[in-house]
């Protein structure tokens, strides 16, 4: 008999596929129009992304991403599992040689590393992170599925546009469901902007509250990356009646222990931007006495433990040794299960993901099919060397290339990026149905996890490739009282 999370697999297989099933049913010529007023609506409601100056609109693909509200439940319980490993990453740098050497920083990061880790930053560490995996929960075996790739800890992307697509689809593709299937019942999944919110409104009350005036702060002049900020301050003014304002570092001032933005004192920050984007700014003359007061204050969000956000952060879980010391039993189970065998390239004897002792270097040449090489500490989905479709010379130039780096470059095990059928627009007008990756990113807190889904036909899926996005809907109470 199947056990109960085979079980939950199915029932999610079950719904999946008449969702799949009531798309297929929608007319050509109703469907063209679908698509053509998604994509109107992604405009209108900003799904956004510059490239080099370029304001572009998401695509936003129809079909939904299901779960069920137990999936969502397990999903929530290992990505704060994980993340409440990665919130010890400082603690760990300072005390053990091994984990400094694997989460190597610049002096200068090590600098402020060190002067904005306080106790009080043990009581209360303000970490809103994002945790990109993959995950196919349309299948009896779901849980052996979900592998997480690797920890985004700050200035995350998603914020808006995870929800607004949501938001979308349940505006324009949920009636034509129902139109199709009125049985279908979805809901929208936790919203990440309320999260987030919480996770600000428990923090203020944490280190004092003041006049709870909180600031996003980026890159607001550079015209490159996911363009959130400014619709995420409107909606937090428009529609919760918090007072969130959008500046860039440069615009802040300090006046005493005190921050400033204009005429207002800050009091907490989220920050898309990290300590080498603040010493750039230095070096042009820009004050980053603000943040840097900010962080040893911990007044932002994520504090200053989102300077150790690396891929190798996952070999310090992922390392026998390290797990046995560090980690709970608790978290070795969800770490063995569910986390990449991860590896800083070098020239080394290391664990292999069987527990063997490899010399690294030979092992990732033989087992090319089987692993993927990224660079350490870009994003964007920059620079990574799939092994399975690149020529062996091709990836061991790539080993090569890494071994000279000296931003180093991770190893790390492969796991299957799921596909799904979508429908597209053709060049003509006319829809056809295509093949797309899915990759997941859960940022959780302990009221919920936010979800967002982001799609490729490329096997590197982002946003910044010009992926697009899917809105990931939670099947509704009466459903499961069905069993489906």
């Amino acid at each position: 008999m199947p056990t109960p999370s085979e079980e939950a697999g199915l029932r999610g297989q079950r719904l999946a596929d008449r969702v799949q099933q009531a798309l297929e049913r929608v007319p050509a010529g109703a469907m063209a129009e679908l698509l053509r007023a998604i994509d109107r609506a992604a405009t209108t409601r900003y799904l956004a992304y510059q490239h080099e100056g370029v304001t572009e609109t998401v695509r936003l693909l129809p079909c939904p991403i299901t779960l069920r509200p137990d999936q969502v439940g397990y999903t929530h319980y290992l990505s704060t599992t994980l993340l409440n490993c990665l919130k010890r990453l400082p603690d760990l740098y300072f005390n053990e040689p091994s984990v400094r050497e694997i989460l190597r920083v610049t002096p200068v990061e090590e600098e402020w590393l060190r002067e904005c880790w306080t106790p009080a930053h043990r009581e209360a560490n303000p970490v809103f992170g994002r945790l990109d995996a993959v995950v196919d929960y349309a299948t009896a075996g779901w849980l052996d599925t979900i592998k997480f790739m690797e920890p985004n800890l700050g200035g995350i992307g998603g914020l808006h546009m995870g929800p607004t697509a949501m938001g979308i689809i349940a505006d324009l593709v949920v009636p034509a469901l129902l139109a199709q299937d009125p049985s279908i019942r979805l809901q929208l999944a936790d919203d990440t902007r309320e999260l987030l919110l919480q996770e600000w409104l428990e923090h203020l009350e944490a280190v004092g509250p003041r006049e709870r005036q909180i600031v996003l702060v980026d890159p607001k002049y550079v015209m490159e990356g996911p363009d959130e900020p400014e619709a995420l301050a409107h909606y937090y003014r428009e529609r919760r009646g918090v007072s969130v304002l959008h500046a860039d570092a440069s615009e802040l001032r300090l006046k005493g222990d005190d921050v400033w933005y204009g005429d207002r004192r800050v009091d907490l920050v989220y920050r898309d931007a990290s300590v080498l984007d603040l010493v750039e700014l230095a070096k042009d003359g820009v004050d980053v006495a603000p943040m840097r007061a900010l962080l040893r204050q911990n007044r932002v969000v994520s504090s200053i433990t989102a300077e150790l956000d690396q891929k190798s952060a996952f070999e310090v879980l992922t390392d026998p040794e390290l797990a046995e010391r560090f980690l709970t039993v608790e978290e070795r189970q969800v770490v063995r299960r569910h986390v990449l065998w991860t590896r800083i390239v070098s020239d080394r004897r290391t664990t292999s993901r069987a527990g063997r002792v490899v010399d690294l270097l030979e092992h990732a040449r033989i087992e090319r099919e089987s692993l993927v090489l990224k660079p350490n500490r870009t994003y964007g989905g920059e620079g990574v060397l799939v092994g399975r479709t690149a020529a062996q010379g091709e990836w061991e130039s790539g080993i090569e290339r890494a071994l000279g780096d000296e931003n180093r470059w991770v190893v790390q095990e492969a796991a299957p990026v799921p596909a799904k059928a979508f429908h597209v627009l053709d060049g003509a007008g006319g829809v056809r149905i295509e093949p797309f990756y899915i990759v997941m990113g859960f940022a959780p807190t302990r009221y919920g996890v936010g979800l967002v889904a982001r799609a490729s036909q490329r096997a590197v899926v982002n946003v910044a490739q010009r992926g697009g996005m899917c809105a990931v809907m939670v099947s509704a109470k009466a459903v499961e009282r069905e069993g489906i």
